[in-house]
């Protein structure tokens, strides 16, 4: 008699500790998300921050390129304007591509070129970008192994009981913003 009511108490454990797992499995990959876009951001922030002193180094030499350097400083601001994670995507694209506009109009400046201020900050901005690379592409690792467990079955019974949602991939939908601003050091 007391093996009649084991069985459905141990099938029962079973169930409840596979939900366990498969909730547990979901709040840890909702949180490497997270993470990874953390981490993302740090590199963004950097590049943010280096900006303004490459523009000051810039100003001096290259007075009769005032479009380029106000469209720099306006790509800036739209990312510190940005709301939504999805506006910040779009906005630091556009910051990168017109990065690479400037750096494409300083090749026409030798003495820009010479000067080891701006060399140093190239160098930053394009190590900065190698790093923003490296954590956009984890951080889509991240999303793509959430959204798996999220709407692969068993997981997704488990991710809607608990309303645990997809997340969105980092990617620029512009054609002309998936170019990387090209950064010289001629």
């Amino acid at each position: 008699m007391a093996a009649l009511f084991l069985v459905p108490l141990v099938v029962l454990a079973v169930v409840v500790m596979w939900v366990i797992g498969v909730y547990n499995g979901l709040v840890g990959s909702r949180n490497r998300v997270k993470e990874a876009w953390a981490q993302v951001d740090v590199q963004l922030k950097r590049r943010f921050d280096l900006i303004p002193n490459l523009i000051e180094t810039v100003k001096g030499y290259m007075q009769h390129e005032r479009g380029t350097l106000e469209a720099v400083t306006a790509a800036r601001a739209a990312v510190a304007g940005a709301g939504s994670q999805a506006q910040r995507v779009e906005a630091e694209a556009g910051l990168s591509a017109a990065l690479g506009r400037l750096f494409a109009v300083s090749e026409a400046y030798p003495d820009l070129k010479a000067s080891t201020n701006f060399a140093s900050l190239q160098e930053e901005l394009a190590s900065t970008e190698n790093k923003i690379g490296f954590a956009r592409q984890f951080y889509n690792e991240t999303v793509m192994n959430l959204n798996n467990k999220v709407q692969m079955f068993p997981g997704n019974v488990i991710a809607g009981m608990f309303h645990f949602t997809t997340e969105t991939f980092f990617e620029v939908k512009d054609e002309v913003q998936r170019e990387a601003p090209k950064v010289s050091f001629n």
